[in-house]
């Protein structure tokens, strides 16, 4: 997979929507066509635009995919999620990018991903383009917002969803956040870290990784 810190120009660019995929009640995947000559790399964004706003999306697909697609929460009151949700397919979307240099940096220390909410987003793109993490903890409220779950499972061997309601467990997961994972269950081993989500989380995490995992290295990459 192409991994490199350096992004590549922002541009405006046209696309299609040409599917829409229902996750959960308030999540859902859109997904667009590619516009010839847009590359990039995974773990990079887009910019959304419609309704005289624009908002940042992770991709989800890799860069050898002939389409693109992102994850999206509806929010409530929103500007401009209500309106993906309800844009009917085949309506031309406009959007910047690609942006971000929260890329994947192969090397020997095994990588230790960690994602809230729909923060799982541009780790499936890494994901879907080769990356193998030595570990990935996905944080969510109940079993339904464990997005991609069986793709993440058949990927990854050290896979832990982290719930933090009173759901029924599935086989393997953790009954807390992330954050209390790494704290009382990760070994203290010498790695990587890639942090993805609620700043919440990456604002707890950080010191708990300095303290406990004080070699690694740090990538962030907060959702709003």
């Amino acid at each position: 997979m192409a991994a490199s810190d350096q992004t590549m120009p922002v541009k405006a660019w046209s696309a299609r929507l040409e599917e829409r995929r229902r996750l959960t009640a308030n999540t859902f995947e859109l997904r667009l066509s590619r516009p010839t000559g847009f590359d990039f790399n995974p773990g990079q964004h887009i910019a959304l635009q419609a309704e005289g706003t624009e908002r940042e999306y992770s991709l989800v697909t890799s860069p050898t995919e002939n389409a693109l697609a992102v994850l999206v929460r509806r929010i409530p009151g929103g500007r401009l999620t209500p309106f993906l949700d309800q844009v009917p397919v085949g309506t031309p979307l406009s959007f910047n990018g690609p942006d971000g240099r929260f890329v994947f940096h192969p090397g020997q220390r095994p990588a230790v991903m960690v994602a809230t909410g729909t923060g799982i987003a541009p780790f499936m793109a890494m994901l879907r383009a080769g990356a193998r993490p030595f570990m990935l903890l996905h944080g969510v409220r109940r079993v339904d917002e464990l997005y991609y779950r069986d793709e993440i499972q058949a990927a990854v061997k050290n896979y832990v969803p982290c719930l933090s309601t009173d759901d029924e467990m599935p086989t393997g997961a953790f009954h807390g956040y992330v954050t209390r994972y790494l704290q009382t269950r990760l070994a203290p081993i010498t790695c990587d870290f890639y942090l993805a989500g609620r700043m919440a989380m990456i604002q707890d995490a950080m010191p708990m990784i300095d303290s406990c995992f004080p070699s690694a290295r740090v990538y962030t990459e907060a959702f709003f």
